[in-house]
């Protein structure tokens, strides 16, 4: 997403694809959104940390996924091969296909825009608009959290290997290894969190009373355009998804 985008535009768009990309739940459609985020990340300098950042995400996804709808679909008839009660079938690897697609594409605009937009212009132009000063911090404040999540998990991977976490080949190894990183992960971060807000609070940023904003975001009409058109495009593919779903599911 360019610098010269409006902080509302690149929010707008990010969440409106996001929207607009799970309702159609089309799997080409997913990879060619992640593919274009990808790319976009790389043509904004950011493309490396994305790239690991999503992949610190998806990656455990992508394979609870495959073990659960590939192995265990319980609708799949199209057995493909079977171990006990384990089934590899059509249906499932499809389901979870589509699955992955879907969040990977979403996990990517949401890192795409959280590593391009610049947080003081985030906040200044969610001030303008009349919104909370608290909420606009709090955004910012995760927003400038995300970036960091690559280089942490990387951390603390390389603490606990340093301690004798051993990593197999195997999938549970595996699991249990991406468990024991994701604890520490999770818990530094609210801790953060939590320390960027009684920073804040100290400041004076949960006072009542007037503000002054000191920065000053150029509003294209265009770009006002642009984002009522998202809308309208988000609104009409969630409108599409529940008129056609109801039916099937015997709700009309």
């Amino acid at each position: 997403m360019p610098s010269t985008l409006h902080p509302l535009t690149s929010l707008t768009a990010a969440a409106c694809t996001a929207v607009i990309t799970t309702a159609a739940g089309f799997w080409p459609l997913s990879l060619a959104v992640a593919l274009a985020a990808a790319v976009l990340a790389g043509r904004a300098g950011v493309g490396r940390r994305v790239i690991a950042a999503a992949a610190a995400v998806l990656l455990p996804l992508g394979l609870s996924l495959l073990m659960l709808h590939g192995l265990f679909f319980p609708e799949g008839r199209t057995v493909l091969a079977a171990w006990g009660p384990a089934r590899v079938t059509a249906e499932g690897l499809a389901f979870a296909l589509e699955s992955g697609t879907r969040t990977g594409s979403c996990v990517l605009v949401l890192l795409l825009f959280s590593f391009t937009v610049s947080a003081p212009d985030l906040v200044a132009a969610l001030a303008a608009r009349g919104l909370p000063p608290q909420f606009g911090f709090v955004l910012a404040s995760a927003l400038t959290l995300l970036p960091a999540m690559a280089g942490r998990l990387e951390a603390i991977r390389a603490a606990q290997e340093a301690r004798g976490l051993v990593v197999g080949g195997g999938v549970v190894s595996r699991l249990v290894a991406v468990r024991m990183q994701m604890v520490p992960l999770v818990l530094g971060l609210i801790e953060d969190s939590g320390s960027r807000a009684q920073a804040l609070d100290a400041r004076g940023f949960g006072s009542p009373g007037p503000r002054t904003a000191y920065r000053v975001l150029a509003d294209p009409p265009v770009q006002r355009r642009c984002r009522a058109v998202l809308l309208v495009l988000a609104g009409a593919a969630v409108a599409l998804r529940l008129a056609v779903s109801w039916p099937a599911a015997g709700l009309l």
